[in-house]
């Protein structure tokens, strides 16, 4: 009765000898249809999880990166009246900015007065309950901004700060405010502002809010006229 060796290969049987040969081919034509199968693998997943259609969190980013833009044609009157709070007539350096993203857009709007100007137009404008001091100034934060306008985020300001919400065309908030507003469902509007005394002498004052995408039409950048 004659054995067979069941780990010999054909032409091993076939010759009668272990020359080793043979089996060396059929080991490579294993590996390499071993290597077919898994490349092919390997695309048919990138296909599905990765397609044109579904861009991974890295495509998205690069998108949401492309999709941000300054506007043109922006002027400090045209902002202060989407931001419902006016520029006195003594403010120096007016400068304002709006920035366009696929979420939200932001609007920008800051100036300088002095000491006792910024005062009275703190009086004018209070905030909602009162002004909050920082406690500490974060280092290293990225500028998002009013670096735009060539100036320090004022997040990154401690001394001499002060911050809070303003809501034009709204009394100051009391104690006895209504459910509504205790519980955040107001409809009023309202935007940030920050009070920094910068010098002995003057006041910036910056302001921010954040507006729905298109919410206004927004100027175009060869006007200089504020839309009335």
């Amino acid at each position: 009765m004659n054995e067979v060796d069941p780990f010999r290969t054909p032409e091993e049987d076939a010759s009668g000898t272990d020359s080793g040969g043979g089996r060396r081919r059929w080991l490579v034509v294993g590996v390499a249809a071993g290597v077919l199968v898994l490349s092919g693998a390997v695309a048919a997943a990138a296909w599905f999880l990765g397609g044109p259609d579904d861009a991974g969190p890295g495509d998205r980013l690069n998108k949401e990166a492309a999709d941000v833009r300054w506007a043109e044609g922006i002027t400090p009157e045209w902002m202060s009246e989407q931001l419902g709070l006016g520029i006195p007539a003594t403010a120096r350096f007016p400068r304002a900015a709006y920035k366009v993203t696929s979420r939200f857009d932001t609007g920008l709007l800051t100036f300088t007065l002095t000491r006792s100007e910024a005062e009275a137009y703190l009086k004018q404008h209070p905030p909602e309950k009162k002004w909050l001091e920082p406690a500490s100034a974060p280092t290293g934060a990225t500028p998002r901004y009013f670096a735009h306008l060539g100036l320090p985020e004022p997040e990154t300001l401690k001394d001499g700060m002060r911050y809070g919400y303003v809501c034009p065309g709204s009394p100051k908030a009391s104690e006895d405010q209504d459910i509504s507003d205790a519980y955040g469902l107001s409809d009023k509007h309202c935007v940030s502002v920050y009070v920094h005394e910068y010098t002995p002498q003057r006041t910036r004052i910056y302001i921010r809010d954040q507006f729905e995408p298109n919410v206004s039409p927004l100027p175009t950048a060869l006007s200089s006229t504020p839309r009335r």
